[in-house]
């Protein structure tokens, strides 16, 4: 089954939404689709970004729905909030927090159970393509990571602290790199000269740590950056809370649509959804988007999307494995 997107929907997608913002929300199509929004219906984009996703859902449940969007990165929601004024009458509420503590935000706000959640799991392109945050390994800016740059370690702290074991073992778990103890090495003879500052200082070390590149391949830091980054904002322990949590903040029958990037994502959504008891699923692997797409969107190429719904007991086709027929 295909979803045609609306055209203001898609024209939302692809344009920059405010000033400076270049950012394309992925599988536009593929998230009307699995998350099926109903006029009316309440949903929360757990993860606002640039906005794009959360657009497209307000004018899917149109004027007497809401949407509530997350992020963990007050910039984000700073840089986005103004965009939303485009579309007068439609019901978006951004919120400053970290999608694992959903349940209290909707408790916060008396809000029950919702009709389905997205989150989009891959870092906003604006957060890459500008270099102060220190995110991009292309462009030079305070090696800091930091969703939420209140609280926290940075990866400077993490790059001149951890021992050279503990460096390894972070850059292989988070980044599934197989030089990791190469990389881990230069990274600590390096800063016996001098500690890590810049971005693109971590980025020429690492380069040089790699005995050899793929031609046409990624980019030999982009692995460690991941690492960093991960590790930094402690992303595979909040996302684990958040599957652990999802279940409680829908209805019965509420459809839940993850897209994530990289396999480490991607193995914690597949194991949650496949708790029978809990989730009937409606990906029997992950969708990808399309040739179309992934030329006009490069970025798009690593999404996976995997959708479930909740299980209703009350619902006739219920078999007694706990799925619908």
């Amino acid at each position: 089954m295909t979803t045609e997107v609306p055209g203001t929907a898609l024209a939302s997608l692809q344009s920059p939404h405010s000033e400076g913002m270049v950012h394309v929300s992925v599988l536009p199509a593929e998230v009307l689709e699995y998350l099926a929004p109903q006029p009316g219906a309440t949903l929360v984009d757990a993860t606002l970004g640039a906005g794009g996703h959360s657009r497209m859902l307000a004018q899917a449940v149109g004027k007497e729905g809401r949407v509530f969007s997350l992020d963990h990165d007050l910039k984000m929601i700073e840089r986005t909030r103004p965009s939303f004024s485009s579309l007068p009458g439609l019901n978006i509420e951004a919120i400053h927090a970290r999608f694992d503590l959903l349940p209290e935000i909707l408790a916060s706000r008396n809000i029950g159970p919702v009709d389905g959640i997205l989150a989009d799991l891959g870092i906003c392109s604006d957060q890459l393509d500008h270099g102060e945050r220190g995110f991009s390994f292309n462009q030079s800016g305070p090696l800091d990571m930091r969703m939420d740059q209140s609280r926290g370690q940075t990866a400077a702290d993490m790059v001149n602290q951890l021992s050279e074991y503990d460096l390894a073992n972070l850059i292989f778990k988070y980044g599934e790199e197989r030089f990791s103890r190469r990389i881990a090495r230069y990274i600590v003879q390096r800063r016996t000269e001098a500690p890590f500052q810049m971005s693109a200082d971590l980025a020429q070390v690492v380069r040089r740590a790699i005995p050899r590149r793929d031609p046409g391949g990624i980019d030999p830091a982009t692995r460690t950056f991941q690492a960093l980054r991960i590790a930094v904002n402690d992303e595979l322990a909040v996302l684990e809370r958040f599957l652990s949590r999802l279940e409680l903040c829908l209805k019965p029958g509420g459809r839940a649509v993850i897209i994530s990037f990289h396999s480490l994502e991607d193995r914690l959504v597949k194991t949650a959804f496949r708790q029978a008891e809990k989730w009937e699923i409606l990906t029997k692997k992950p969708v990808m988007a399309g040739e179309a797409e992934t030329q006009a969107n490069p970025r798009s190429r690593s999404a996976r999307l995997r959708a479930a719904r909740t299980i209703d007991p009350s619902a006739p086709e219920i078999k007694k494995k706990g799925k619908y027929r």
